[in-house]
């Protein structure tokens, strides 16, 4: 009799227990419900701002926002989501997993690539567009092996060009011109390139500026006209006075490398990410 009674009593308990999961999940919000394994989805109306905190993009990169300021950036180069960009050079894909799902719906990206059998980052960088279809499905490769390969797109036929911190390995590499040359065709005439690179101090040497990472502004700027572009713009949306430009490692002292590893580490932390000039050059439409 009592063996009856204790099991009534549990199911009783269990019953109770399952309406009180169901009624606080009534009214519980759907992102406290939400799994890490949900997906992403984008549209046509999505903006940038939904873009920046969409759970496809990793903490650690979400933290890096404060100091590359996207949205800011992207509006500087006048970037609307019915555009054909270009992303030259984009390492890991920060700012691929911005733009690819921003122009899935009306535009289109388009990356570069080295040959994934030939390069070890090449490959990681594909194997990431593989396994994120929902994010990464539309994006196009535009396969490189610069100097000699550097074909981006059919001539006159994109909106903008992008690159992030690239011009310093270019010139240390010795063709920061082909690929200037190369954006040039590609784009439209009216086309933008965009540039956001390490800003030096005023006066450093070419040498050392390949040796720290760190590129001369006035030097950028005439590298980029030289190949036919005009300046239209310059931003100090990704400036950092606390910069101070002198460190043993160079820029990859500071975050988010930061190569000297536990010394100083949170001095160079403070610091934050370096001193960077954001430039907005444009091809000349013909006279």
């Amino acid at each position: 009799m009592k063996f009856a009674q204790n099991i009534t009593r549990c199911k009783g308990l269990l019953k109770a227990l399952t309406l009180a999961i169901l009624v606080l999940a009534s009214v519980m919000p759907p992102t406290v419900l939400a799994n890490d394994s949900e997906k992403a989805t984008f549209n046509s109306t999505t903006t940038l701002q939904t873009i920046l905190s969409s759970s496809h993009r990793s903490i650690a990169n979400r933290d890096r926002d404060k100091y590359r300021h996207p949205a800011q950036t992207l509006e500087f180069f006048g970037l609307r989501p019915n555009m054909t960009v270009v992303e030259l050079w984009p390492g890991g894909g920060w700012y691929t997993e911005i733009l690819a799902p921003f122009l899935a719906s009306k535009g289109l990206l388009i990356i570069t690539n080295l040959t994934p059998s030939t390069s070890k980052p090449a490959l990681a960088f594909q194997e990431k567009l593989a396994a994120n279809p929902e994010v990464f499905g539309k994006v196009k490769v535009a396969q490189i092996n610069p100097p000699n390969e550097l074909t981006l797109a059919p001539d006159n036929s994109v909106d903008i060009v992008v690159t992030f911190r690239n011009i310093h390995n270019w010139v240390k590499a010795g063709y920061d011109e082909q690929v200037y040359a190369a954006a040039y065709k590609a784009l439209k005439p009216g086309g933008i390139l965009g540039v956001e690179e390490h800003r030096a101090l005023e006066g450093t040497s070419l040498e050392e500026s390949i040796k720290t990472g760190y590129m001369s502004e006035a030097g950028v700027i005439a590298a980029v006209e030289k190949a036919g572009f005009k300046l239209v713009g310059k931003s100090e949306i990704n400036a950092n006075p606390k910069d101070t430009k002198d460190y043993p490692g160079g820029v990859w002292t500071l975050p988010p490398t930061l190569s000297q590893g536990q010394k100083d580490r949170q001095r160079f932390l403070t610091i934050g990410e370096s001193d960077r000039m954001t430039l907005k050059f444009i091809k000349p439409k013909a006279s």
